[in-house]
């Protein structure tokens, strides 16, 4: 018995019959498809392709760099990167079960600059020095937020709807029968007409037009939403930059990470909320939401924005929550340490104050400063006071002083202390008792499961006290 032709035989016998076929002078009746192989520009490219699994880790790496206190160019995560993908490239398991060419290829591996140029052309980056575009913001926000929840227990955490049978604001696939004096807006009208003809049917009396009776009738069940305003007042002062002594990120880093995956949540889970940002030194400003990862602590020394003032948070909160038509108003500090700085109304309260403390400070912004979108129109001067481990008494009053106008304005005021140090907690503690508010006191690297479980929490809360 002869041998059996070889699969490469057989492709060239059939593409010998093919062109000398009585059809090979007509090409338009055949398809032909190029056995030679990609050139090397074009098999490089292919091979250099980022995968799903390495795009994962990437964005992982850029989460990480973007929280970071000094912001990295765009040139800075091409190194950062090019260190991940040759880490990954010495893996000597991958080395064993490829040629020498893609061995080769590990030894020079992709260079930073082509990944970024390729997560460009993906979407994820852009030629800036706020470098995530929309969708690199909620791709590893996403990502941040999977990381949150997966250090939460199953169970312990809720969503602010309530199911309420015939009433509500968010409607769900499912129905139940229509009762009297529900909305109408909410009838399944596809459904009733349905359980009318099988009606009609069943007792052989189909006509048309269709006499549709009461019980026929289908509603949407609906969750009742209540909608909620919250304001995330968070402390960009000099001191935010320390590192915490549980983890290997800084506070402005911990609280820039959790603000970023609470503003994912809202946005995937309660669209009717309001969740705004503000920053605040010893001035405050509102902050875009995408601009969460270039936030930066003042520098101490260049001027005086250095300083905590809670008061000047509040009232451009107040401002933010007022303009909202929500009936449940929030403010929330994130703060690592106590008010030293406040608004002087007038000369008069200055000359007062420097007749019992000759040497006080004052801050008296320049141009630039107010071209920068501080929220200048809450006070004209600034008086600076830092007292180790105690809050100076007359910026102490002026802070409570208007922490209570805001509950004046049904406007509710927490305060998160992130922070090792607990001496300043009484100063704290006595404010949110002033307004009934609450006040927690955690380690810097819970502060991400803190806020998510708070956010759910008071919104269930909420909905819960309606009824």
């Amino acid at each position: 018995m002869g041998r059996s032709p070889s699969i490469n035989e057989k492709t060239r016998w059939l593409r010998s019959a093919l062109l000398t076929s009585e059809y090979a002078a007509d090409t338009k009746k055949f398809v032909y498809f190029s056995a030679a192989p990609m050139n090397n520009e074009e098999t490089e490219q292919e091979e250099n392709k980022i995968t799903s699994d390495d795009l994962d880790k990437m964005l992982k790496v850029l989460g990480r760099e973007a929280i970071r206190e000094k912001t990295p160019t765009i040139r800075d995560l091409e190194r950062s990167l090019q260190v991940l993908l040759a880490s990954q490239g010495n893996c000597e398991q991958d080395l064993e079960n490829r040629e020498e060419k893609q061995q080769a290829k590990y030894e020079n591996p992709l260079s930073g600059a082509a990944i970024i140029a390729q997560l460009i052309q993906r979407g994820y980056l852009k030629e800036s020095d706020k470098w995530l575009t929309d969708k690199g913001f909620i791709n590893i926000g996403a990502r941040i937020l999977r990381d949150i929840t997966k250090a939460l227990q199953a169970g312990e955490l809720g969503m602010h709807e309530t199911k309420s049978l015939g009433r509500g604001g968010v409607l769900l696939d499912s129905t139940k029968r229509f009762e009297r004096g529900d909305d109408t807006r909410s009838i399944n009208v596809p459904k009733s007409l349905l359980n009318t003809v099988h009606r009609l049917k069943s007792n052989a009396s189909l006509q048309i037009p269709l006499r549709i009776e009461e019980f026929d009738l289908e509603e949407y069940e609906t969750l009742d939403d209540v909608r909620a305003a919250v304001v995330y007042c968070i402390d960009l002062s000099s001191t935010m930059r320390y590192s915490s002594m549980f983890g290997d990120m800084s506070r402005i880093e911990t609280a820039k990470r959790a603000l970023w995956g609470l503003y994912l949540v809202n946005q995937k889970y309660f669209p009717l909320d309001s969740v705004f940002i503000v920053g605040f030194g010893a001035l405050a400003f509102k902050v875009l939401p995408r601009d969460i990862p270039y936030l930066k602590t003042f520098e101490p020394g260049s001027d005086f924005l250095h300083y905590t003032n809670y008061q000047s948070a509040l009232r451009l909160a107040s401002k933010i929550l007022q303009r909202d038509g929500a009936e449940n108003k929030r403010v929330v500090l994130i703060t690592d340490g106590h008010p030293s700085a406040c608004f002087i109304d007038d000369s008069i309260e200055k000359d007062k104050i420097l007749a019992q403390r000759p040497y006080s400070h004052f801050y008296l912004p320049d141009q630039d400063v107010l071209n920068s979108g501080f929220d200048y129109a809450a006070g004209k001067i600034v008086y600076l006071c830092y007292r180790y481990r105690q809050v100076d008494q007359y910026i102490g009053e002026k802070t409570i002083l208007e922490a209570k106008k805001c509950h004046r304005k049904n406007i509710q005021i927490d305060t998160v202390m992130i922070s090792e140090e607990d001496s300043l907690l009484g100063y704290v503690n006595d404010m949110e008792r002033q307004v009934k508010g609450r006040s927690y006191y955690i380690n810097p690297t819970t502060l991400d499961k803190v806020l998510l479980t708070d956010y759910l929490s008071n919104k269930k809360l909420i909905v819960n006290s309606r009824y």
